[in-house]
């Protein structure tokens, strides 16, 4: 199985948990972890699950990430399991704007792929982190549950 994971970082944080979910995947398969900065979308021809992840901003993902997204031609990700995760804070303003792991499944659903994983955020203390303490963990055991529902369509 082959599993790529796109993420944009500003401060690191979403790169570590970008690398906790990659760690937890190796047994899966071949597992490719990328920044959006090098992504290119001829890559998702030869892969079985993508995974993206951005920190919110606004209630939404970076523009490098909403670029990439809109770059992917429709129906792309046709038999392709997706799903993404953010990074954010956990305060009581982000929750009115949302969040941007639910925006970017829905853009990759659009393109064609098959949710396996039901979006996912992870917590930073403050705009620049560092992550909330057993966040690096949680992710780990989030992109467990991709084992487990690799198949399955959510």
């Amino acid at each position: 199985m082959d599993i790529l994971i796109i993420y944009g970082s500003v401060y690191g944080n979403t790169e570590q948990i970008a690398k906790a979910i990659a760690s937890a995947l190796n047994s899966l398969g071949s597992v490719k972890l990328i920044s959006v900065k090098q992504a290119n979308p001829s890559e998702l021809k030869s892969i079985d699950i993508l995974i993206v992840g951005s920190p919110t901003h606004a209630g939404r993902p970076t523009t490098a990430i909403k670029e990439f997204l809109d770059k992917i031609p429709a129906g792309a990700l046709k038999n392709i399991g997706v799903t993404a995760f953010d990074t954010r804070m956990g305060i009581f303003f982000a929750k009115i704007f949302g969040y941007a792991a639910p925006r970017i499944a829905e853009s990759l659903k659009d393109k064609g792929g098959h949710l396996v994983l039901q979006p996912e955020g992870f917590v930073v203390k403050g705009k620049e982190g560092p992550l909330k303490q057993g966040e690096l963990e949680r992710a780990a055991n989030w992109a467990k549950g991709i084992l487990k529902n690799k198949e399955r369509k959510i």
